[in-house]
């Protein structure tokens, strides 16, 4: 389905006097209300147990929490965890933040939803950046670095029947996401999508965007997809 999202922060009117953002954590934008949107057709509920992978400000893990279910968040930025403990006190919600990589953290845990919105921008620089805001959106020169490995993980991490949710951006492959998906034995599908007119990040790489074919001549929106994955 195609779903309309404004390129405007997010919004979450179970979340009253919004979102605190520590300096360089990355803050909800059009990509984050649009897994909103997805994992609001889900099952949620007090006997759900729930990972968000990158959490960011905790934005989705607290919408999450508002219905009940049992949610962790994890997040490799202590500025992140420091934003969603801080944002979980202020709204009093209960809310598992855990600071470091998420297979290491979650080791020999399973959920029956995991979602996540990773870093799947593009960059010229094919190394992971281990500091500073970019974390949030490079994810190597193919943009994806971190997506190839929640692929591989997802199956350790969902419970039978669970569902893996994740956004990302078009310039990084939807139908290799698709594929390693399958081939790790889950069953996905393309279930939203949106166009979003590109943020400074994108617009600052034109040119390179260009050469490595993932950009025409004056495109200047971004295809965003979520992917819904299940167990069976």
């Amino acid at each position: 389905m195609e779903v309309r999202v404004p390129s405007t922060a997010l919004s979450l009117a179970s979340l009253p006097g919004g979102l605190v953002a520590l300096p360089g954590v990355y803050q909800p934008q059009a990509d984050t209300r649009l897994l909103a949107a997805a994992l609001a057709h889900e099952d949620l509920g007090p006997h759900t147990q729930v990972l968000e992978i990158g959490t960011g400000t905790g934005a989705l893990a607290l919408h999450a929490a508002t219905t009940g279910a049992r949610v962790t968040a994890v997040d490799v930025s202590w500025s992140a965890v420091a934003t969603a403990r801080l944002n979980a006190w202020i709204h009093r919600l209960p809310l598992r933040v855990l600071h470091g990589d998420f297979e290491a953290r979650t080791t020999g845990q399973r959920f029956d939803i995991v979602f996540s919105n990773p870093p799947y921008v593009p960059a010229p620089d094919g190394r992971v950046p281990s500091r500073g805001p970019e974390r949030a959106w490079d994810a190597g020169r193919d943009g994806r670095a971190v997506i190839d490995r929640i692929c591989a993980d997802a199956p350790a991490l969902l419970r039978p029947g669970g569902v893996l949710l994740m956004v990302h951006s078009g310039l990084c492959g939807a139908g290799e996401t698709l594929d390693r998906l399958a081939g790790a034995g889950l069953d996905p599908e393309v279930t939203a999508t949106a166009s979003v007119p590109w943020g400074p990040v994108l617009r600052s790489r034109r040119s390179w965007l260009e050469q490595q074919g993932l950009a025409a001549e004056a495109e200047e929106r971004e295809e965003l997809v979520v992917i819904r994955a299940q167990r069976t």
